[in-house]
């Protein structure tokens, strides 16, 4: 069964303009209507933006599942390519997240600091003596 953008859309739960920039980017190969030119798009589409959603949930990029897609494509297994995807993505994020938790200790101190400070008024010299009061990152 064939289905336009709209259709596919409605089926996998994604907007009209996703699926455009999907196939833009070459992720979906739709066909073509000869009588009218719109893009056709067949089941192994709607299988694919749903996996393309899994692996996005995942934390994989849409780079990252181009490649995933290039193996099967190449018939070669794409689970040592996931694996090492998944493993630099953890890595990844328990950076970010000590970056975003050291991030949340400076802002919880400046706040305590500003709790005790007056409002001040521009003066010329400053934008604004609560943040310029707090020294570096």
């Amino acid at each position: 069964m064939m289905m336009t953008v709209s259709e596919l859309s409605k089926a996998t739960q994604v907007t009209p303009a996703t699926i455009r920039h999907y196939v833009k980017i070459g992720l979906l190969k739709p066909q073509r209507d000869p009588a009218n030119g719109y893009k056709l798009f067949n089941n192994e589409d709607v299988k694919k933006v749903k996996f393309i959603r899994q692996a996005k949930g995942l934390g994989f990029s849409l780079n990252d599942i181009q490649e995933i897609f290039r193996h099967g494509s190449r018939r070669q297994s794409p689970c040592p390519t996931v694996r090492d995807i998944i493993h630099q993505r953890i890595n990844d994020n328990r950076i970010r997240l000590a970056e975003l938790d050291a991030l949340k200790h400076r802002m919880e101190k400046a706040l305590e600091k500003w709790k005790t400070m007056p409002d001040g008024e521009p003066d010329g010299d400053e934008i604004c003596y609560l943040i310029e009061s707090v020294m570096g990152p």
